[in-house]
């Protein structure tokens, strides 16, 4: 794959911005960026979590640039988008590799979402999430097994499965990430609210009939 620069985004945050983030989003660029993931990002930050998330996603090469493993060290969590073709993707693969290792340090929340994808699918490594050996630098022997490992973790740990209305489905999962990381509610300032205002109005003359998630 080809490497590209990538703009990194962060939410603001209610927490301080020194120890780092709240939250750090892993997903599949090709399969939520611009739908869920794009949608849950934005709630996360009209909530005050400071969120760190990749905001191009172009060919970004076969290994996870630094600044990646430095946001998740420097993240109190992660949410990981599991989507039908997460597992396609060894960025992705390293990335849940990362999380999981920060989370056996002690203190650190993994909260996986299931968005469209059946959770015994990935506990049972089928279909997409049946990973196998290939004739290519980085699917080998040892980094398939570990990745194979690593969904099997990921799928046993509580999380969040779509059902019902993804605007709801959001707000469950801001509210856990709440709850978990014991945060307070902010009052956003009144600016910031007209911005969400408007973003919402954009927002739905380009998704018809599906509503706005800010």
């Amino acid at each position: 794959m080809a490497s590209s620069s990538s703009s990194i985004v962060m939410a603001s945050s209610s927490s301080d911005e020194a120890c780092g983030y709240d939250v750090f989003l892993s997903f599949f660029g090709q399969d939520t960026r611009d739908s869920f993931t794009d949608h849950l990002y934005h709630n996360l930050r009209h909530s005050g979590i400071s969120t760190f998330r990749d905001n191009e996603g172009i060919n970004k090469g076969e290994q996870l640039q630094p600044e990646f493993k430095k946001a998740i060290e420097e993240s109190r969590a992660s949410i990981v988008v599991l989507s039908k073709n997460y597992a396609t993707s060894t960025w992705c693969l390293d990335e849940l590799l990362l999380i999981l290792e920060q989370r056996s340090k002690g203190d650190y929340l993994v909260l996986p979402v299931f968005y469209r994808v059946e959770v015994t699918d990935i506990r049972n490594l089928k279909g997409n999430f049946d990973i196998q050996v290939k004739p290519s630098s980085k699917w080998t022997y040892d980094n398939v097994n570990k990745w194979r490992t690593a969904l099997k973790q990921v799928a046993d740990l509580a999380g969040h499965v779509l059902s019902g209305p993804e605007t709801s489905f959001l707000r469950e999962i801001v509210d856990t990430v709440y709850n978990k990381l014991d945060l307070k509610e902010v009052s956003l300032p009144l600016n910031i609210i007209g911005m969400a205002r408007h973003e919402e109005e954009i927002n739905s003359w380009h998704v018809g009939d599906v509503k706005s998630m800010k």
